[in-house]
């Protein structure tokens, strides 16, 4: 019998979203998103991007941190599923 794949739980449906939502308030395309995670050295395709988005592929944590960076958000950011627009790294508390 083959292995079950992991079910995405409620932080990486949560993280899914805030990452679409986020890349979208930017005017990121899914493929520019994916170029410049690419350019960070994390390689990563428009529709590896897709699918992640989408719940289909979990996102590990490089993939989350590259995301976040080239976000220009901190990776907490994208795991605040109550956010509903991460703040730039850098902003908040002083």
């Amino acid at each position: 019998m083959p292995p079950r794949p992991l079910e995405i739980g409620s932080a990486g449906r949560a993280a899914a979203h805030a990452i679409e939502r986020t890349r979208t308030a930017r005017g990121y395309s899914q493929r520019q998103l994916a170029a410049r995670v690419t350019a960070l050295g994390r390689p990563m395709t428009f529709t590896a991007l897709s699918r992640i988005e989408r719940t289909v592929r979990r996102c590990d944590i490089d993939d989350l941190v590259a995301i976040a960076t080239a976000l220009g958000v901190a990776p907490q950011a994208l795991l605040a599923g109550h956010r509903t627009h991460p703040e730039p790294v850098g902003a908040g508390a002083t």
